[in-house]
């Protein structure tokens, strides 16, 4: 039990701490609805899925021995979180329907689900976070090792998603409350553009494993 308390502890930490998902689901959130961001939601949840089962088969000691991996991984996660952050800085006013809702969320649900995914499964330092966390709490005395993976990968994506799901929800109500002042949604764009820019740079300086 302590050691189960110790896993979610650690989880929280990781989770409230400001990043780039987070900054992503806000984003999201505030300038395009409550919709898309519940699909950015599932996406990190997605790749988070991905970054567990990795990490049970030792892939991310492919980073390691391959360092070139590791660079590639940073550099297109890095650069894609660059794009994110101009397209959101040259972005124009939003628009709303007559319930108040951006007119933006309106689209289809697939591209902002497919940007939940890029945005964590191109980031090197979330494999490695998974790589590193999960055999602390896996015990060959407890049971069979893969069994103990996929419950500790399950606790670690639904967290994670039940947080994001907060997080997309609060984004749509900041947004519906923006609604009446574009003065504050650029702003907002600006902020969110630059952030987004910020953590993409911080992520193709990142450092190789040693």
């Amino acid at each position: 039990m302590a050691d189960m308390a110790m896993f979610l502890g650690a989880l929280l930490i990781v989770y409230v701490v400001p990043g780039p998902d987070m900054i992503l689901l806000l984003e999201t959130g505030v300038l395009r609805g409550r919709g898309q961001a519940l699909a950015v939601a599932v996406g990190l949840a997605i790749a988070r899925a991905a970054h567990v089962t990795l990490a049970a088969l030792g892939l991310a000691a492919l980073f390691k021995t391959h360092p070139w991996a590791f660079d590639v991984a940073r550099t297109v996660g890095g650069c894609y979180l660059v794009w994110l952050g101009v397209k959101l800085l040259r972005a124009g006013p939003v628009t709303y329907d007559a319930a108040g809702q951006p007119a933006a969320g309106r689209t289809g649900l697939g591209p902002a689900l497919l940007s939940g995914v890029l945005t964590n499964v191109f980031n090197p330092k979330a494999l490695l976070f998974c790589s590193v966390l999960l055999p602390q709490f896996v015990s060959p005395a407890q049971g069979p090792i893969a069994q103990q993976f996929a419950v500790l990968g399950v606790i670690l994506v639904s967290m994670g998603l039940v947080l994001d799901v907060l997080c997309a929800l609060a984004g749509g109500v900041v947004g519906r409350w923006m609604s009446a002042s574009p003065r504050a949604q650029k702003i907002q764009s600006r902020v969110f553009g630059l952030a987004l820019i910020g953590f993409g740079l911080r992520l193709t300086v990142a450092q190789r494993p040693a």
